[in-house]
C-alpha cells in the first residue's frame, strides 16, 4: 500500500524526503511539518540510529504519529550493512530496508541484495539497494542496470556526485545530471534515491527529481538544526536543567528545515 507513495510521486515528478532520525523530538518535528504541509514522508534510521532509538520503539512511535497526524510515512532502515541486522528491522515491522552492499564488488552486491529481495518479499517490506559508494566513484550506468535487472530491488540509490554531510564552506559538489540520465534510462522504471540531499544546490535537487529521483535523503541539516539551537538556548541560561523548556526550540529549528525540504521537493498538498 505505502508503495503508492512512491509511484505517486514518480508519475507526478515530485520526491518524497527521507527524514533520518534518533530522538522522539526530531519525530515530532517531521510529523508536524508534514500535517502542517499534508504531505507524506519517509523516516529513515540507520543502524547506529534505530540501535539508539531502538527497532521496536522506531516503529511504535511511527505508527502512533501516523495515526495522531493523518501523515502516511513508510518507515526506512537506512544504510543496512548486514543480512542479520536487516532481518531485526523487518521483523520489528519495518516498511522498508536500504541494503548498502556498495562497498562490495558488483557480483557479491548482487547475491546479498537479492537474498535481502527473497526474505523481504515474504513481509511485503520494500527493498533498496545501492550501486557506487556515495562520495566516491560514480555510479556506473551499465553495473545499475545489470543490478536493478537481476536483483529485483523496488528502489535503487545511486552515487551521482553527492556526499553524505556538509562541506565546513557549505557548498556541496553538483548533481552528475548528465550521469542520472543514464542511469535512469539504462534501469527504466525503477524509482532512484538520492543519498546526501543535506546541502546539495536547490537547483541541483529540482533537476534531478525531474530526471527520476523519487526519493531524497535528509540528515545532516536535521542534525545542525537540532544541536544549533540547543547550544544557542542553553548558552542563553546555563542553568536551565528542564528538558521540556528548551527542547520546543530545537524541534521548531528541525521542523523549519523539513518544511523547507517539502516544498522544495513538491511533495506538499499530497495527501
Amino acid at each position: 500500500m505505502k508503495y503508492k507513495i512512491l509511484k505517486a510521486a514518480q508519475k507526478g515528478k515530485w520526491a518524497v524526503g527521507q527524514f533520518n532520525v534518533s530522538n522522539i523530538e526530531t519525530l515530532k518535528a517531521i510529523f508536524e511539518a508534514a500535517r502542517k504541509l499534508r504531505s507524506p514522508v519517509i523516516i529513515g534510521t540507520s543502524e547506529g540510529e534505530s540501535k539508539f532509538l531502538g527497532l521496536r520503539q522506531a516503529r511504535a512511535l511511527v505508527s502512533l504519529l501516523e495515526e495522531e497526524t493523518g501523515v502516511p510515512a513508510i518507515l526506512n532502515l537506512d544504510h543496512g550493512k548486514t543480512f542479520d541486522y536487516i532481518k531485526k528491522a523487518i521483523q520489528a515491522g519495518y516498511d522498508s530496508v536500504h541494503f548498502d552492499g556498495s562497498c562490495l564488488s558488483l557480483s557479491q552486491n548482487i547475491v546479498l541484495t537479492k537474498k535481502v529481495v527473497k526474505y523481504a518479499a515474504r513481509f511485503r517490506v520494500l527493498v533498496e539497494g545501492e550501486v557506487g559508494v556515495i562520495g566516491g566513484n560514480l555510479t556506473d550506468t551499465k553495473e545499475a542496470q545489470k543490478f536493478a535487472r537481476e536483483t529485483n530491488i523496488d528502489l535503487l540509490a545511486v552515487n551521482v556526485g553527492t556526499i553524505h554531510g556538509i562541506k565546513k564552506s557549505g557548498k556541496n559538489p553538483a548533481v552528475k545530471l548528465r550521469r542520472l540520465e543514464e542511469i535512469k534510462k539504462a534501469v527504466g522504471n525503477i524509482p532512484l534515491v538520492l543519498h546526501g540531499g543535506s546541502g546539495t544546490p536547490e537547483k541541483d535537487i529540482k533537476a534531478a527529481i525531474k530526471l527520476g529521483i523519487v526519493k531524497i535523503n535528509i540528515n545532516t541539516e536535521l542534525r545542525n538544526a537540532f544541536t544549533g539551537s540547543l547550544r544557542k538556548e542553553l548558552g542563553k541560561n546555563t542553568r536551565e536543567n528542564t528538558p521540556y523548556k528548551y527542547l520546543p526550540y530545537a524541534i521548531e529549528a528541525v521542523q523549519k528545515v523539513v518544511e523547507g525540504k517539502i516544498k522544495l521537493f513538491r511533495s506538499n498538498n499530497k495527501i
